[in-house]
């Protein structure tokens, strides 16, 4: 098997834009090929991570985009998964590598989101929950995650409190990183006096509406080394999906998540001491402390502890640095684009490119976690290391 390098990435503005989606992705994969060679002289391929058409009526992103990139007859694909679609365009990029099959494929990801309005969102959302038995109840993403909230603190010692500082922590990360959607810092105070979403959830527990995307070049290791700038190895990969009804699942125990990044930490031959940095899919902040848990950085029910800085955590948790770019919560939540810009943030992370206020000293090994449907219907997990 060939190893798959991430050689090169960039990502547009996130935030609410005029933009359309085509042009956020050339903001994407201008940024990405600056100072490479032009795309059409090296992608293969190219996967698009997009959740909903319904946004901007517009279905043929694979074709679209690679003709916007100036790509012309190389196989171009639109990948769905819910929030887990920029995740999917990568790990098909990745495989793609990995088989010898093409030494270089564009995975990418893009969503208006604004065009369709709250409105709009929320009903492009709620298809990705069990038509029958969920959607035609009119359940709402919020209102699926503050089912999985009240559980956990009522099963755990967490508070409203304890979930709030998980908000302040990501948007005082947010602070540094110039590719962040919301850079200015709340306080626990900020979080709590919010208005209720859904109880218990506020609207600063709540990842924002976003525009944006999200391009990430994987090449061989022959094709890496002909190109400007470091690059990463992708060194594990993992994909599965659970039930999607939360009706048929355990609320705080994110089963699906554990067992996919479990096989990623397997086949990178790492385990969960070895990550100094993780993005994971914090659309809620209860997700983060539910996929600290499931990925195995903190004990059972200590998870919303992932605010504190590691010394003073529990024991029995690992001194990993989570959603340094800010997380889904403050930097912004494209939905396509989401797991791609996961990639983006642990490839600036394993170079010692990103902002200095926010790079994590010595890091070597990143985990991505990108979930579609509510919590772990669908999970991707990428091990990266600069190893």
């Amino acid at each position: 098997m060939t190893d798959p390098h991430i050689a090169a990435v960039g990502t547009s503005p996130f935030g609410r834009t005029d933009l359309t989606g085509r042009d956020l992705f050339g903001a994407a994969v201008t940024e990405a090929f600056e100072e490479g060679p032009d795309p059409a002289d090296v992608v293969e391929a190219v996967y698009v991570g997009n959740q909903s058409e319904s946004y901007e009526g517009q279905i043929m992103y694979g074709t679209l985009l690679a003709e916007w990139a100036g790509l012309r007859h190389v196989p171009a694909e639109r990948v769905e998964g819910c929030a887990a679609a920029g995740a999917m365009a990568l790990r098909h990029a990745v495989e793609d590598v990995r088989s010898g099959r093409r030494d270089a494929v564009l995975a990418c990801g893009v969503e208006k989101m604004t065009a369709g309005g709250t409105d709009g969102a929320t009903t492009a959302l709620s298809a990705a929950f069990d038509r029958a038995l969920e959607a035609r109840s009119g359940v709402t993403a919020p209102s699926q995650y503050a089912l999985l909230a009240k559980r956990y603190l009522h099963e755990t010692d967490a508070t409203e409190a304890d979930l709030a500082r998980i908000a302040v922590k990501n948007h005082a990360n947010a602070v540094a990183n110039p590719r962040a959607q919301f850079r200015r810092e709340v306080d626990v105070e900020t979080v709590l006096d919010s208005d209720y979403v859904a109880p218990p959830l506020k609207l600063y527990d709540c990842a924002p509406v976003t525009d944006g995307a999200a391009a990430v070049l994987v090449t061989s290791e022959d094709v890496a080394t002909t190109l400007p700038g470091e690059t990463v190895r992708v060194a594990g990969v993992a994909a599965g999906a659970n039930n999607i009804a939360v009706a048929e699942r355990n609320l705080t125990e994110i089963e699906g998540a554990h067992e996919v990044t479990t096989r990623a930490y397997e086949e990178a031959g790492v385990s969960p001491p070895d990550v100094d940095v993780a993005e994971v899919h914090d659309a809620f902040t209860v997700s983060e402390a539910l996929l600290a848990e499931a990925a195995g950085f903190a004990p059972r029910g200590r998870g919303y502890e992932s605010a504190l800085p590691p010394a003073e955590r529990s024991d029995g948790w690992t001194d990993v640095r989570l959603s340094t770019s800010g997380g889904l919560k403050a930097r912004g939540h494209p939905i396509g684009a989401t797991g791609l810009a996961q990639a983006v943030e642990a490839y600036e992370q394993l170079t010692g490119t990103a902002t200095p206020d926010r790079q994590v000293d010595g890091a070597t090994t990143g985990l991505l976690v990108n979930e579609g449907g509510v919590a772990d219907a669908v999970t991707v997990a990428h091990v990266l290391t600069n190893a």
